[in-house]
């Protein structure tokens, strides 16, 4: 992912709890170019690293558009953004980087959006009606007050939006969605973690290159277990993982920096080479396929089911 340097140009809410904010080069210029679903990383000043989806058009080079929700439950990250990023800051950022690509040759797209997840679906939206692709998309939230992007998705007829806390109002039926939809179709779902849960539960029995997740938070705890060696093929160190600690803690305790954002699993960017061992995989990255290959692994969350673990640092 390539550092960046970016000056917050614009900010503007979108909801009562969501804001985007619209980051630019400082002295203008061209950023490099992302794909409909891609993430851009930001650094904060206290270090924490934080994975923001792009909302805005694949063709705009000029710059990136993130919308942020204030989280409840934040571990840092977006309370601090909402509290005190402003325009004119400057901030680190890197990326794009893009586990949620679009497959722009489908015949059809189904597009499933929970809440915040509404970020990635619609720079997607744009780039499927560039392409004259056929899509529909079904937009779920509490209530629409809490609804960002209305703006942009109300009138389109592909849109339909639910909102379970409205009178009347009750849980999307995804697999009604999914029955419903066309033999060839492609299904899409970004939301909470219950939503893709039942989204991943009800499209198993379809192939898999026609379905396409992207998490916000991971579904199971990371590994620390520890009682393993790591074998470092770079700088021919080894390092004890002891209980208790991940395989991004052990590293980061004896010195060893890799670059890391979400410490879940779930943004790719600590995706590292394993040259011998069996990692224990707990990442929403890699599919099955590549997990039984076991030629790369998540270290911030996925730990090791053999005593020595070879890995390309």
């Amino acid at each position: 992912m390539t550092a960046l340097r970016l000056l917050v140009h614009a900010s503007a809410w979108e909801a009562p709890d969501i804001r985007s904010y619209e980051l630019r080069q400082p002295t203008g210029g061209v950023l490099p170019a992302f794909t409909a679903g891609a993430h851009v990383d930001l650094t904060l000043p206290s270090g924490l690293v934080r994975s923001y989806s792009l909302v805005n058009s694949q063709t705009e080079r000029h710059r990136y558009v993130i919308a942020i929700q204030k989280d409840r439950a934040s571990r840092g990250g977006s309370r601090w953004l909402h509290d005190n990023l402003r325009v004119g800051d400057l901030l680190n950022v890197a990326g794009p980087r893009n586990n949620f690509a679009l497959d722009e040759t489908a015949p059809h797209s189904v597009l499933i959006a929970g809440g915040i997840g509404i970020t990635p679906i619609v720079s997607m939206i744009d780039r499927l009606e560039a392409l004259d692709r056929s899509w529909e998309l079904v937009y779920c939230a509490r209530k629409r007050a809490g609804a960002a992007f209305l703006a942009v998705l109300d009138g389109k007829p592909r849109v339909r939006c639910n909102y379970d806390e409205e009178p009347g109002g009750r849980m999307l039926d995804i697999l009604a969605v999914v029955a419903a939809a066309p033999a060839d179709a492609h299904f899409y779902c970004c939301g909470p973690l219950q939503m893709l849960e039942t989204f991943e539960r009800v499209t198993r029995h379809l192939p898999r290159e026609c379905v396409h997740v992207e998490y916000f938070s991971a579904k199971e705890a990371p590994a620390r277990e520890g009682g393993f060696t790591l074998v470092l093929t770079k700088s021919g160190r080894e390092v004890a993982v002891p209980a208790g600690k991940t395989i991004l803690d052990a590293l980061k305790d004896v010195g060893i920096n890799v670059a890391h954002s979400c410490t879940e699993g779930i943004c790719g960017t600590c995706e590292t080479r394993v040259v011998e061992g069996t990692p224990d995989h707990r990442d929403l990255i890699l599919t099955p396929e590549e997990r039984a290959a076991n030629k790369t692994m998540m270290v911030c969350c996925s730990g090791s089911k053999s005593e020595r673990l070879v890995l390309e640092l």
